[in-house]
């Protein structure tokens, strides 16, 4: 009875499974950043009752994914200046403090993982291999270098915040400065911080993440 029981509380709500749905679309750009979506809309998106969808839109709104426009109906968050300015500066605060940790912490192994595969991916580019293919796993290589600092930090909290943030960033990402055609440069800052990493030197790893979110945010606020 208890094990039942056990897997009854695992099993995701039917909310929890509207935002997984929902993000995961937005995420694939099958909705727009600033489109005008309806809950029908939201219902046929995601597959699941409208009960769900109406759970859904305040953790939506509370987390500025969506917002209600006053007779016009729901919004998809736009990507604008003001959203990349607080997007960036929410990743440097968090992932500063995170880096810092993984200096400390990181096995030397996992180090040293991250850097081969920075290499290998950096080197492909530099050959005159980068297709869609090597552009997309640079992308998720980039976005995993990232996450695994946040994961290091082991604050559910701040996990969370960060990944609200996360796909806030990565619409920015899409809307702004795809990776394609700057495997080379994105690895190559990569492999700055992680060579700091290596040689275990928090001020050297934090100034070269720092650098490394600059040049992203200006390349986002350029228009």
């Amino acid at each position: 009875m208890q094990q039942h029981d056990d897997q009854q509380v695992e099993e995701p709500t039917l909310r929890e499974k509207a935002y997984e749905s929902f993000t995961r679309h937005l995420l694939a750009r099958d909705v727009r950043p600033g489109q005008f979506v309806s809950q029908r809309h939201l219902v046929e998106l995601t597959g699941l009752p409208l009960g769900a969808i109406r759970e859904l839109i305040p953790r939506l709104e509370a987390e500025g994914l969506i917002k209600t426009v006053p007779q016009r109906g729901l919004q998809i968050a736009h990507i604008d200046l003001h959203l990349i300015r607080e997007a960036f500066q929410l990743r440097l605060f968090l992932e500063k403090e995170a880096v810092a940790l993984f200096v400390q912490s990181a096995s030397d192994e996992l180090i040293g993982r991250m850097i081969t595969k920075h290499r290998e991916l950096a080197a492909a580019a530099a050959a005159g291999s980068e297709t869609p293919e090597l552009e997309a796993e640079a992308q998720a290589v980039d976005w995993g270098m990232h996450d695994a600092f946040i994961d290091a930090l082991g604050n559910r909290i701040i996990s969370n915040a960060y990944r609200v943030n996360s796909i806030k960033m990565r619409l920015i990402n899409q809307e702004r400065f795809r990776i394609n055609g700057r495997v080379t440069s994105v690895m190559g800052e990569h492999i700055a911080v992680l060579d700091a990493i290596e040689r275990r030197s928090v001020e050297d790893a934090v100034t070269a993440l720092v650098k490394h979110i600059g040049h992203a945010r200006d390349r986002a606020l350029r228009i």
